[in-house]
């Protein structure tokens, strides 16, 4: 039989990007193999993903998207946050998902089930399937650290992390203000800190995770996780790093323009291609960007203060290669403080050294993803585990 891999990323387009590189990698690796993305229905925006699937699929037929019935959501379904719908649709997904395994085992010997933290109630439907559950983290392995040990400081406390007020020490991670956690985690009463609580108590249980990062970038994180210290009531899975994975969609095509915004990839392209090297402050808002009008005003005030060119500032502080941003007591960040960490990276000194470090990652990326590479010999770990079934 064809060997396969399944793969099911959550519904925003940032995660089936993710998912899409990540087969374009094992293809890399092993032409022969087939590989399977299920497409759950997103709760909103719901068509902007066809565009760039239609492309995919005709550029790469070794990879076949599967797109799973749309479900519907019942009338009072709690919208406190954006991730608890996502959550409900994965959560109504499962028969689609089993039935969709069913078929595809059926001519393919699948060797994993890869999905996104968010599939995690699609854990179960894997096992009972008999097909080993792998999760792609794709966000930096520092969080991946807290979500290890997120059940951990569960149990250590009755409160909420909001009413704590304290430093959390989370192994890998420096000290963390328990007000910073993410905000779905923020209320312990609040549904959807409960589905992260059962998600992160899945991932020991995986056959292993795959994280969009590489050795040198996050070397304390990757420790602490591989010394089994976020962990510690039970054993922990391999850790195969293998980034990063980078998008290399031609950004002129209907694909692209639906990730950057319509019209915009061609028109930010040449006014980029104007500016002189390593002049322009690059934002970063997510996939989804969600702020509020007032938020959106002091960044655009703060920006234009700055003097700076800017073109859409990712932050990565603890790879010392961004700078942090203060929020004010209202919980905005406001346009001072965004002027002052703008200049503070193109101008000061503080921000030469960022800048620095910056360069000296994007090489180590480079070397990471060369032949005999750690994120290379990483995918050929993950390879030969397949075979050990």
């Amino acid at each position: 039989m064809v060997e396969a891999v399944v793969l099911y990323p959550s519904p925003p387009i940032g995660h089936l990007l993710a998912m899409v590189e990540l087969g374009k990698l094992l293809l890399s690796h092993r032409p022969s193999l087939s590989i399977h993305i299920l497409i759950a229905t997103p709760p909103y925006q719901a068509e902007s993903t066809a565009p760039y699937i239609a492309a995919v699929s005709s550029t790469i037929p070794s990879i076949v998207f599967h797109k799973l019935p749309k479900v519907t959501l019942l009338p009072s379904t709690d919208v406190a946050h954006h991730e608890f719908l996502t959550f409900e649709v994965l959560r109504l997904s499962n028969p689609n998902v089993h039935e969709t395994l069913l078929s595809i085992s059926k001519d393919y010997k699948v060797h994993a089930f890869i999905m996104d933290f968010f599939c995690t109630v699609a854990f179960k439907v894997a096992v009972d399937l008999s097909i080993p559950p792998y999760f792609l983290y794709t966000s930096g392995v520092a969080t991946l650290s807290s979500f290890f040990y997120l059940p951990t400081l569960h149990n250590n406390t009755t409160k909420s992390f909001k009413e704590l007020n304290l430093l959390l020490n989370i192994p890998g991670v420096p000290p963390v203000p328990s007000a910073d956690m993410p905000k779905p985690v923020l209320d312990r009463n609040d549904q959807v800190y409960h589905i992260f609580i059962n998600n992160s108590m899945y991932l020991p249980k995986s056959a292993g995770i795959i994280i969009n990062s590489f050795e040198s970038l996050e070397p304390r994180a990757i420790k602490a996780i591989r010394d089994g210290l976020c962990v510690p009531d039970g054993p922990t899975p391999p850790l195969y790093c293998i980034g990063p994975l980078i998008a290399d969609v031609d950004r002129r095509s209907g694909a692209r323009s639906n990730v950057a915004g319509e019209g915009a990839p061609d028109d930010c392209l040449m006014w980029l291609d104007k500016q002189p090297s390593k002049s322009v402050v690059f934002l970063c808002f997510g996939s989804l960007g969600l702020f509020s009008a007032q938020q959106l005003k002091e960044i655009a005030e703060g920006l234009e203060r700055s003097e700076q060119r800017f073109n859409r500032v990712l932050l990565v502080e603890e790879m010392k290669i961004a700078l942090p941003m203060v929020e004010s007591e209202t919980g905005f960040v406001d346009s001072s403080e965004v002027e002052k960490r703008v200049r503070e990276l193109m101008e000061w000194e503080q921000g030469k050294l960022v800048r620095e470090r910056t360069v000296a990652m994007k090489h180590a990326a480079k070397a990471a993803m060369s032949k005999g590479g750690s994120s290379r010999l990483a995918l050929a770990k993950l390879f030969e585990s397949w075979k050990k079934e």
